[in-house]
C-alpha cells in the first residue's frame, strides 16, 4: 500500500481543471489501504465549515467517496484555508492534522508541515501567520457573516498578488536552519512540505527534505511511498 502526498491545489471556482484533477488523481492513483495527506491550501480559500458551494461539495463528496473505500484521509490546513475545521473533516471522512507533525510512515517516522512556518526570514509573514492562527482570531473570523468573509479573503488575495511578486527571492523559500532545527526538535530525519511551489529533494546536515509541487500549470507533483521503497516525487498531469 502506499502513501501519497499532496498539497496547494488552491481549488476555486475558477480553476476547474484542478478540480476535474483531482477528481482523477483520487479515482486512478488511490485505493482501498492508501494514505492521502493532503498538506495545505486543498482550496484557494476557505472560509469557514459551512461553506455549502458546488466545489465544496464536490470535493467532499470525492473525499468521502475514497474515505468509504478504505483510503486514510488525512488534512492539513495551510495558509489560504486556515480555517478548515473538524466538521469539514468530518463530513469528508478525513482526520484533521496539526501543523507541523510526525506521521509513522511504515517504519519510518516523518514530519509533516505546510510550510510557510519555515519561510522564517519573512518576519512580516511569520507576524501574520502568528495572528491568523490564533484561536481567539479564528473565532473572530467565524462569527463574521459569511459574505464579509468573502470580502476579507478576497482583499487578502489582492495583497498577496500585488506584494509577493516584491519580495526578494529568500524570503519566498524555506531557512534551511530553521528546518534543520525542525528536524532535530522532533527527532526525525526527514521533513516533507509543500507552500513554497518548489518541488524537489533536498540534503541537511541532519535529514532530507521533500517539496510538493502546487497543482497550476500542466502537472502537479507529489510524493509516494510504498512500503519497502523511499518516498519519490511523481508528476501527475492537470489535463487528462
Amino acid at each position: 500500500m502506499d502513501s501519497l502526498f499532496i498539497s496547494d491545489l488552491h481549488l476555486c471556482e475558477q480553476r476547474p481543471a484542478t478540480t476535474r484533477a483531482l477528481l482523477r488523481f483520487l479515482a486512478t492513483r488511490t485505493r482501498g489501504g492508501d494514505a492521502l495527506y493532503i498538506l495545505g491550501d486543498l482550496f484557494d480559500a476557505w472560509l469557514g465549515d459551512e461553506d455549502d458551494s458546488p466545489l465544496a461539495r464536490t470535493v467532499l463528496d470525492a473525499l468521502g467517496e475514497r474515505s468509504r473505500a478504505g483510503v486514510q484521509v488525512f488534512l492539513m490546513p495551510g495558509n489560504r484555508d486556515v480555517l478548515l475545521g473538524e466538521r469539514f473533516a468530518r463530513r469528508a471522512g478525513a482526520s484533521l492534522l496539526p501543523d507541523p507533525c510526525c506521521r509513522q510512515v511504515g517504519d519510518r517516522r516523518v514530519l509533516l508541515a505546510h510550510g510557510d512556518a519555515l519561510c522564517s526570514a519573512d518576519l512580516g509573514y511569520q507576524r501574520y501567520r502568528r495572528w491568523i492562527r490564533r484561536p481567539a482570531t479564528r473565532r473572530l473570523l467565524l462569527a463574521l457573516p459569511l459574505a464579509l468573509r468573502r470580502r476579507i479573503a478576497a482583499a487578502l488575495r489582492r495583497h498577496s498578488r500585488e506584494h509577493t511578486p516584491m519580495k526578494p527571492a529568500p524570503l519566498l523559500d524555506v531557512v534551511p536552519a530553521t528546518v534543520e532545527e525542525a528536524l532535530i526538535e522532533y527527532g526525525v530525519d526527514l521533513l516533507i512540505h509543500g507552500h513554497t511551489h518548489r518541488p524537489a529533494q533536498h540534503a541537511h546536515r541532519n535529514g532530507s527534505r521533500l517539496v510538493l509541487g502546487d497543482w497550476d500549470g500542466a502537472e502537479a507533483r507529489y510524493v509516494c511511498w510504498s512500503a519497502g521503497s523511499e518516498p519519490l516525487l511523481h508528476a501527475f498531469p492537470i489535463a487528462p
